[in-house]
């Protein structure tokens, strides 16, 4: 996976390398002392599990709280403190790599639509030591509301790459078909020759791995053909992400045409106008921040909603209860509507009707679609379009069993939320099988702020096992 948690990690597989800042003031005073014993050690070759003992935040993971807070120590208060990191390029300490993508450098936020605005602040979007907000000054622009659209973060990903120097760590356009465990013995002579080629290191050490990975996939070419590959590796990071499979309600007809699962579909049924202010309404359901980016998306078009969701409004597991007012104005508008827009009383906003505590039954192909409330009374309305917008889960059919046995629950899928792969907090290789690392939302990780921690984690327990770490 190439998005942020890809990125990042080729940062600090490339021999980028953080030390702490001498004379800078970190306000968590113990993390400050802890900082100030070994300033001359860089934090890659520290003791990551010491360091961010006792820290709090908004994550779970404490390697991404350490490395977040070093980035931006005063941020959730904030404040605008300088990063207490300062990076230095050692070459001698780079790790041989690939990064495996099927798009651009961004990952999914080239699938997003370019105009949406991020939910975290846009300096939260940002990679080690290029910030975003200088980036976007150089573009002459400011962050609206310190936020930032989709597209911006998508070109700051593609221009970090560029950047820093990472292009030829970066195969694009790959899609990977599995990834298993062979043993080395039956890697054939001449497969080793070509690699030895391509990389002094990548075989050197392979005399003491009886196992290695073996990744297959093909390229797509500008032509379009599918040329296959296979690489050998002592190690794979899994970081791809969650945005594959969109979930599905698993109710009849929602194969029919006029059922969509992305966001992207009401983008291209406004551009060739079979929506519009006269049309049946679009059926949104899901109460999620992407179902919220459909509504406004709609309500900016005049297109008239009908909005069905599980929970009560007033459900503390509602994102929009979590968010402040303040900063995030137009998702604190969906809420006010879905509040005030119930199919029982009217409200001011024309086109939106809102049916909390509902679920879909089933899609007719009259386009007719039946509700049942939660007291098992049914409506029928008829519709132009429906988007099921109720999360997404990670597509990992290349691994074994789908990745299943990687998780916390062996038993149930891979889910970021419910269950995600289980990792070692301070190394996030998977305890189910070594050599194997899970990054960003397969570990749990579901903010780009929060991702660089495994980043962090992954690259210093590279560094261990390739002795590359001085003593």
């Amino acid at each position: 996976g190439n998005g942020p948690s890809g990125i990042c990690l080729s940062y600090l597989l490339s021999g980028y390398t953080p030390y702490f800042k001498r004379h800078s003031l970190h306000p968590h005073p113990i993390l400050q002392r802890k900082l100030e014993e070994a300033p001359e050690v860089s934090v890659l070759d520290q003791d990551l599990e010491y360091l961010s003992e006792g820290l709090e935040g908004r994550s779970h993971s404490p390697v991404a709280l350490l490395f977040d807070t070093l980035q931006r120590p005063d941020t959730d208060f904030g404040g605008t403190a300088e990063t207490v990191l300062t990076w230095w390029h050692e070459p001698d300490r780079a790790i041989p790599h690939l990064v495996l993508g099927r798009n651009a450098p961004g990952g999914a936020w080239h699938s997003i639509e370019g105009s949406m605005v991020t939910l975290s602040r846009g300096e939260w979007m940002g990679l080690p030591d290029l910030p975003f907000k200088e980036w976007l000054k150089q573009k002459k622009r400011g962050l609206r509301n310190n936020r930032a659209t989709a597209e911006d973060i998508a070109q700051y990903y593609q221009h970090y790459v560029v950047k820093k120097g990472l292009q030829n760590n970066f195969r694009c356009g790959t899609v990977v078909t599995s990834v298993r465990k062979v043993s080395a013995e039956s890697i054939s002579n001449h497969t080793q020759k070509d690699l030895q080629e391509d990389s002094d290191s990548i075989w050197s050490s392979n005399e003491k791995s009886a196992e290695v990975f073996q990744v297959d996939g093909f390229f797509k070419t500008m032509e379009g053909d599918k040329e296959p590959f296979s690489i050998y590796a002592e190690n794979v990071v899994l970081a791809t992400g969650t945005y594959d499979n969109p979930t599905w309600l698993g109710v009849k007809g929602e194969n029919l045409s006029y059922v969509h699962h992305q966001l992207s579909a009401l983008e291209e049924a406004v551009k060739n106008n079979s929506v519009g202010i006269m049309t049946d309404p679009v059926l949104i359901v899901g109460a999620g921040l992407t179902a919220a980016d459909a509504i406004l998306f709609a309500h900016h078009c005049n297109i008239p909603v009908i909005h069905v969701f599980r929970r009560r409004v007033t459900d503390p597991g509602l994102i929009f209860n979590q968010l402040p007012k303040t900063m995030y104005p137009e998702y604190h508008k969906v809420h006010q509507m879905m509040k005030e827009q119930t199919a029982a009383c009217a409200g001011p906003y024309e086109h939106y009707i809102s049916l909390p505590e509902h679920h879909v039954l089933s899609f007719g192909k009259d386009k007719k679609c039946i509700f049942q409330d939660k007291n098992g009374c049914q409506k029928a309305y008829k519709i132009s379009m429906a988007l099921v917008l109720t999360g997404s889960n990670p597509n990992l059919s290349f691994l074994p069993n789908n990745g299943t046995d990687l998780a916390l629950d062996s038993e149930q899928p891979v889910n970021p939320k419910r269950n995600p792969i289980d990792v070692d907090p301070f190394t996030y290789e998977c305890t189910q099988e070594k050599g194997l690392y899970a990054l960003g939302p397969l570990a749990g990780d579901n903010f780009v702020r929060f991702v660089q921690g495994g980043a962090l984690a992954v690259a210093s327990s590279l560094l261990k096992k390739a002795n590359k770490n001085p003593p």
